[in-house]
């Protein structure tokens, strides 16, 4: 979210109230919830009038000339994609994924009428476009979530805590990166029971979600984390030097330190 947050910043400084002449879909797959790149057409002659976020998704909305709504543009960028607007990337590098500035990974493109462009950029094709993205399936904001609402999205379940947190209906925004930070820094074993916190676990974790991604935005992507350099083989845990134990919670690779996150 902290990278999509940099998209948001880009297109709203960069993209909106520039009419639309061309849409361009060249990667089919990408367009999801039976979009077609015929179907994009109706962007033509509109403008971006509004660019919000929502954990993991930047919502473009758009406006007629006379300034009618018109439908709005989600875009995904998953762990790869990148937002590019008249050539610049609202993120300069990613950690997990090429950078090589190919034209091949380009998978939707909105051309306007002075010359300009906004562009999607994605080699491991991880992330994805729609047109009216439904929002009513979305937790609340990881950015601005409250300690009572972070304890509801927690309360009773027997799911894994990391698995909870990047669960996008009850959280949104927590990636793979941010929740292995945000559990290093509560000292919180991603394999516990969301739902077996206790109140002052909980606020220890809304604290420190909030203080994650707070550096993490200042610091310029969700690979600046405390923990990230020692996510590898060998990798020890920052603060007491004892190995990091690898496991996969919730599909996902999972670095922790066993010594004080419990």
């Amino acid at each position: 979210m902290i990278e999509v947050e940099a998209y948001r910043a880009l297109a709203e400084r960069a993209a909106l109230d520039r009419p639309i002449a061309h849409v361009e879909a060249p990667d089919g797959w990408y367009l999801k919830g039976g979009l077609t790149a015929e179907a994009l057409s109706v962007l033509v002659g509109l403008h971006f009038s509004a660019a919000r976020r929502r954990g993991k998704r930047l919502t473009l909305e758009t406006a007629a000339p006379d300034g009618a709504p018109g439908p709005v543009l989600g875009l995904r960028f998953g762990m790869s994609g990148r937002l590019f607007v008249d050539g610049t990337p609202g993120v300069v590098s990613l950690r997990y994924a090429s950078n090589e500035p190919l034209e091949k990974y380009d998978r939707f493109g909105v051309m306007f009428s002075d010359g300009g462009y906004l562009r999607v950029r994605d080699p491991r094709r991880l992330g994805g476009v729609q047109l009216d993205p439904p929002e009513a399936g979305l937790g609340h904001d990881a950015a601005t979530i409250t300690l009572g609402q972070l304890s509801r999205a927690l309360a009773g379940s027997q799911a894994p805590l990391k698995a909870r947190l990047m669960d996008q209906a009850r959280v949104a925004g927590v990636g793979n990166l941010i929740a292995d930070e945000v559990l290093w820094r509560a000292s919180l074993s991603p394999e516990r029971a969301a739902g077996s916190l206790t109140p002052a676990e909980v606020r220890r974790l809304h604290r420190h979600l909030r203080a994650a991604l707070l550096d993490m935005t200042e610091r310029g992507g969700s690979h600046t984390g405390d923990l990230m350099d020692q996510r590898r083989p060998g990798g020890v845990c920052p603060r007491d030097g004892q190995p990091l134990r690898r496991g996969t919670v919730g599909g996902r690779t999972t670095w922790w330190c066993p010594e004080h996150q419990h």
